[in-house]
């Protein structure tokens, strides 16, 4: 099953995608309104028999998208997880895992215009998989991670490089307002069965630059679940961006920024397209 978040008459909700619609359950499902509150409430199974019986309320055309969890209590980035990627920054690896994080208002949906800062012209794409948990969990063991997610989406985690240099932290270049992007939907966990044999490409005004298999990443999945919770509670709608492959603009000669006017696209097999147009932040 296909959930997302959307606007549709000036209304924000949550659906599915069935026939090339939108069946609204945040009209069906009361009193969850959104799909954090579905996801928390652990009503995933009702939705999907509703939505077998349902026909759809909305062409998916005319929705808007929202981030798929528009409203997560935690977006937990991990950097540096792709050897590739390592590689090309002159980095090493290390032992575990570097973590960061993005605030909500830093992300739009799918189709939803991500917008360069105008305080810098070093805007770079990253393409990624993303997981929201479904099952919370502390502590959870690596052999038992899988059963806490919800499900797996699309993620351009946009990054101000400059601002990113700043400092040894990330933070500062990974949080501006509106600089990346998350959907277009969420695929649930029984539909991806292995998060490991997925492939995942990015491509900048049609041309492909990142190209790689989720079975390259250097922590795997249930072991970032395992150590995240280690450090902190994992709750419904938590959503995990897992790291992004070589590739990137930053380490082009010359660099390859992203500008306004451009396509950026996320496309992960299994999933689905994550599409954005660049647009610059208003004078």
């Amino acid at each position: 099953m296909k959930l997302l978040s959307f606007v549709a008459n000036g209304r924000t909700s949550f659906g599915a995608v069935k026939d090339n619609g939108v069946v609204d359950l945040g009209t069906r499902m009361t009193p969850c309104t959104t799909l954090r509150q579905l996801l928390e409430a652990g009503r995933v199974a009702e939705a999907a028999k509703l939505v077998a019986s349902t026909a759809p309320d909305h062409p998916l055309g005319s929705i808007a998208f929202a981030p798929v969890i528009p409203d997560p209590g935690k977006i937990i980035c991990v950097g540096l997880n792709y050897r590739d990627h390592v590689a090309e920054t002159g980095r090493t690896v290390t032992e575990k895992p570097a973590l960061f994080v993005r605030f909500p208002c830093s992300q739009v949906g799918h189709l939803q215009p991500i917008v360069k800062p105008k305080v810098s012209d070093d805007f770079d794409y990253e393409g990624e998989l993303a997981l929201v948990i479904g099952k919370a969990g502390r502590h959870i063991p690596a052999g038992r991670a899988l059963d806490h997610i919800a499900g797996y989406s699309c993620y351009n985690e946009g990054s101000i490089r400059d601002w990113q240099r700043h400092t040894s932290q990330f933070l500062s270049g990974k949080s501006f307002a509106e600089s990346g992007s998350f959907g277009p939907w969420l695929v649930t966990a029984d539909e991806i069965p292995d998060p490991s044999k997925l492939t995942l490409q990015t491509r900048l005004n049609g041309t492909v630059v990142q190209d790689t298999t989720t079975d390259l990443l250097i922590t795997g999945i249930p072991e970032l679940i395992a150590y995240i919770s280690t450090i902190c509670p994992l709750v419904p709608g938590d959503v995990i961006v897992t790291g992004t492959p070589g590739g990137v603009g930053a380490k082009r000669t010359p660099p390859l920024w992203m500008r306004p006017g451009d396509t950026v696209e996320v496309e992960i097999s299994g999933i689905g397209t994550l599409r954005n147009e660049v647009i610059a932040e208003p004078a």
